[in-house]
């Protein structure tokens, strides 16, 4: 990995990452940029390579060639499967990662974050009692401990019901707004179009697309009715 981008340059920053598995390619030269503040999808089909990418954005899978600009002790890592423990009570799943993140201060770094996320007056409640909603919170909260500029978030509301999923858009939109980098995966196209300022299209390994929502649209004609349908054309007309 290479030094971290500088404060005039992008938050985030992949040139040219392939993977390999074998003799399997899952991501084949994959370039882009994420801006800070900028909220970023990745899209695709199942075998696409979203979750290899962000795996190596994070630091937790090595790119078989190219590099990617941030270190991960400076990106938030959330999997789609909670790597939290359900026996342990909300503040001491944060105070346990923030150890391990070595943050300087973890009593007031767990503090700041329960605050933040709305669950401090769930602190004292064991993790397996809560929601999926709010488990999906602190998974959330244990990726920001370190303060990072980048956040990625895997399948984050693939269990969630709508109103929990509004309400960690909601989350995520402020912290957008306040300058972190979110770039996440989903399956929920219309999750997508409504809260990403661009998307990455991935097949097979390969990056199709990067602009805005509505550029896919346009880029399939204005015959699709919606962004789903887009999608699905933009992906049929590339042979996927």
């Amino acid at each position: 990995m290479s030094a971290a981008a500088t404060e005039d340059g992008p938050a985030l920053q992949a040139r040219a990452v392939t993977r390999r598995f074998g003799d399997r390619e899952a991501l084949r030269g994959v370039s882009f940029a994420a801006a800070r503040g900028e909220t970023l999808a990745i899209i695709g089909p199942n075998g696409a390579g979203k979750t290899t990418l962000l795996s190596i954005l994070g630091g937790v899978l090595a790119p078989t060639s190219g590099e990617v600009s941030r270190d991960p002790r400076d990106v938030g890592w959330v999997p789609q499967q909670p790597a939290v423990y359900g026996k342990l009570t909300v503040a001491e799943n944060l105070r346990l990662f923030a150890r391990l993140e070595k943050v300087a201060d973890p009593d007031a770094v767990v503090a700041r974050m329960l605050e933040q996320t709305g669950l401090a007056d769930r602190a004292g409640d064991e993790l397996g009692t809560l929601s999926g909603g709010n488990r999906q919170r602190v998974n959330i909260a244990a990726g920001l401990l370190a303060d990072p500029d980048v956040l990625l978030l895997d399948e984050p509301s693939s269990s969630l019901d709508p109103r929990q999923r509004a309400r960690l858009w909601e989350f995520v939109g402020a912290l957008a707004r306040a300058g972190t980098a979110v770039v996440f995966t989903t399956h929920n196209v219309a999750e997508a179009e409504r809260f990403a300022d661009r998307v990455l299209v991935l097949a097979d390994g390969e990056l199709l697309f990067t602009g805005t929502p509505a550029a896919l649209h346009d880029a399939v004609g204005s015959q699709q009715a919606d962004f789903e349908a887009a999608f699905v054309a933009f992906l049929r007309a590339r042979g996927h």
